[in-house]
């Protein structure tokens, strides 16, 4: 599609979803990305401002031969399994069926009547005049400088520093034609990374994130706060005093499919028993697999999930263990023999909703 056609259907579904619509809401747009609101009411509080659902769309460059992807800042699964379901609906890849069919099953979820502005996503783009008449929904697309701020609040200067960086750094490789990874990853992670900036679980330290080598596609993920109350934390105590390292280290490695397939995660160090860690350092976690694994989920809410199933799982730090026996080819065999026997048997421990 066209520069100007996407546009054009940009400010159409702008149009019909303004910023103070009842209940769905387009608060902002670019031509590679959708922000959006779904409001539900709360109930027995019909005069209250309803408690919005945000939810982000990213739009490839080959949109629409390429299915936007939709996501949600939302840990619900029934939410999620919404989002699963519009992966099942490519036959038609229009971002106005496709919001159509998302609202229809929002307002479903929610016991909620079919909002009669859907239908008119049934309707032809404008044209010539009457695209015209649509300039005033042109939002953040025609606002790039405060589009920019606004898509940068929150994060600290050394993190915006990381960030530019890496878009400096995609933009050479793009010129040298040495692109590595997709545009659909890239934009995807970067989103991440950015929301991973923003979020208060980093700012208080509960982990931190550093990108190996400056590669968008390869993590160090230190979980550096696990519950105070659990062994795994008076070890992690012991192990600071013994060896100066309070953490446990994750490598969360991504593929050029991401968001449509998990990230590869492992632990690195320091050797774990017990919290649901394989041989290698590898991870027995369903959400972790390509059975468990949706594209709605966001990074962060991944590593909180194997920070609390670490927990659960009552993992210990083996001291005085060979730290030679987690490697990333160990993890990965570990990784696909417990996959196969999961794939036949099922899961059973841990349940989806522990990880």
């Amino acid at each position: 599609m066209s520069v100007s056609g996407l546009k054009a259907e940009l400010k159409f579904l702008a149009s019909i979803f303004h910023k103070n619509h009842e209940r769905f809401r387009i608060v902002s747009w670019k031509l590679d990305e959708l922000h959006c609101q779904f409001l539900v009411p709360q109930p027995g509080c019909p005069h209250s401002p309803p408690p919005p659902l945000t939810l982000h769309c990213n739009i490839t460059e080959s949109y629409p031969s390429s299915s936007p992807i939709w996501f949600v800042d939302s840990d619900d699964p029934n939410l999620t399994s919404v989002l699963e379901r519009i992966e099942d609906t490519k036959n038609n890849n229009s971002l106005r069926q496709q919001l159509k069919w998302l609202i229809c099953e929002l307002c479903r979820l929610y016991n909620l009547p079919k909002h009669l502005d859907v239908e008119m996503l049934d309707q032809p783009l404008p044209t010539g005049q009457d695209i015209e008449d649509l300039d005033h929904y042109e939002m953040k697309e025609e606002e790039p400088i405060s589009g920019k701020k606004s898509e940068d609040e929150g994060i600290e200067k050394e993190n915006l520093a990381i960030l530019e960086k890496i878009r400096k750094t995609q933009r050479q490789d793009h010129l040298n034609g040495a692109v590595s990874g997709s545009v659909q990853a890239s934009d995807r992670l970067m989103k991440e990374l950015r929301d991973i900036y923003r979020s208060q679980s980093y700012k208080t330290g509960i982990y931190s994130v550093e990108l190996i080598n400056d590669s968008l596609y390869d993590w160090h993920v230190k979980l550096q706060k696990v519950d105070p109350d659990s062994p795994l934390h008076s070890d992690l105590q012991i192990l600071k005093e013994k060896e100066g390292i309070e953490y446990i280290l994750l490598n969360f490695s991504f593929k050029d499919n991401f968001p449509f397939d998990p990230p590869f995660v492992r632990v690195v160090l320091p050797v774990l028993s017990g919290g649901y860690v394989l041989g290698g350092g590898a991870l027995c976690m369903e959400l972790l697999t390509k059975q468990g694994w949706s594209s709605a989920y966001s990074i962060e809410s991944v590593i909180m999930q194997i920070n609390a199933t670490l927990v659960k799982g009552k993992a210990r730090v083996q001291f005085g263990a060979n730290k030679n026996q987690y490697n990333l080819a160990r993890a990965q065999q570990s990784y696909n023999s417990i996959v196969q026997i999961h794939e036949k048997n099922g899961w059973y421990t841990p349940p989806k909703e522990d990880g």
